[in-house]
């Protein structure tokens, strides 16, 4: 006997089921682990080669988004419009800025967001739009057509030309005759030298081995004079203190001299008005009588007997 099948049950299990399913892919395609997305709009007006839908937005080179839809702006064709989801909380502000960026060698494509300063307002929708606008800003391939575009055109390919041209004039004249035989001469010169090194490498070795000890010898020098400086300190500071002491002696004895010349100071005055005149006189008398002994002793040697007999009188001369 085979079971009874509902198949009014069956099938709105079936419909629940399929609509939970399509609920839970629409929630997941509106939010994921991180929360929910803000929309915004970014108008890039270079090749978007290599971005497709899902491709990764950063900011600062962190995961923030991820490119809703590219399509070409539909009142400026020289432009692309890229619908980016990025998460809500991200710090997008006024001055925030998109860049198109390669990732190496593969040819992918990935939103870079740049700059946002800390004190910039938040980015909001303006009038007439439909989302925040973000700036955008040229990629680095695009600044390297730039430049290549701008040298390669007429004018700056011209000016080129002249300035290779001034400079190889300018290296002509560096690179004269007289130049180039002074350039000749200052390298056989330093060849020269080179050789005459090479030949006196021993001695300079020598020089440098004794270098080498004199500084080992220095060395040792400084640390025995580190060690005994501290003994010849102290020394120093005794012989200082000796010294001070001896100050101290000697300025006390002035002190003692000092005093004992103002006591005396009368008796010296006294000596030098009375006595000095009298000793003066006195040395005068003795050098007369030193000089009258020693006439009487010049005469006694010639005449001895004349302490006796008395001085013979001078024999007369002719005539007299």
């Amino acid at each position: 006997m085979e079971p009874k099948v509902n198949y009014i049950l069956v099938g709105t299990f079936v419909a629940i089921l399929g609509a939970a399913v399509l609920i839970g892919v629409l929630w997941m395609g509106k939010m994921d682990y991180r929360g929910a997305y803000d929309r915004y709009e970014a108008y890039m007006r270079e090749s978007v080669a290599g971005l497709s839908v899902d491709s990764t937005v950063r900011y600062r080179g962190v995961d923030v988004g991820r490119v809703k839809s590219i399509a070409l702006n539909p009142n400026n064709p020289e432009e692309v419009l890229l619908s980016l989801d990025i998460v809500r909380g991200t710090p997008i502000k006024t001055d925030t800025i998109a860049v198109l960026e390669t990732q190496g060698l593969t040819g992918l494509a990935t939103i870079n967001l740049k700059g946002g300063s800390r004190d910039a307002p938040s980015l909001q929708a303006q009038e007439g739009q439909a989302y925040p606008v973000i700036k955008t800003g040229p990629s680095l391939f695009s600044r390297l057509d730039d430049a290549v575009s701008r040298l390669l055109s007429e004018e700056s390919l011209a000016q080129l030309l002249v300035d290779l041209d001034a400079a190889a004039k300018g290296a002509a004249k560096v690179l004269d005759d007289d130049n180039r035989t002074m350039l000749k001469r200052t390298i056989k010169d330093l060849s020269d030298v080179a050789q005459t090194i090479a030949a006196h490498k021993p001695q300079i070795e020598q020089s440098l081995n004794g270098s080498a000890r004199s500084a080992d010898n220095l060395v040792k020098m400084s640390a025995s004079l580190n060690a005994e400086v501290p003994t010849l300190l102290d020394g120093i500071k005794k012989s200082v203190a000796a010294l001070g002491t001896a100050a101290d002696e000697l300025a006390r004895t002035s002190k003692t001299v000092g005093a004992l010349v103002n006591e005396a100071r009368p008796e010296l005055q006294e000596f030098t008005q009375r006595t000095l005149p009298e000793v003066g006189l006195l040395v005068t008398e003795l050098r007369q009588l030193t000089g009258t002994l020693s006439r009487v002793a010049r005469d006694l040697e010639r005449e001895p007997n004349s302490l006796v007999f008395g001085r013979k009188a001078p024999s007369r001369g002719p005539g007299e």
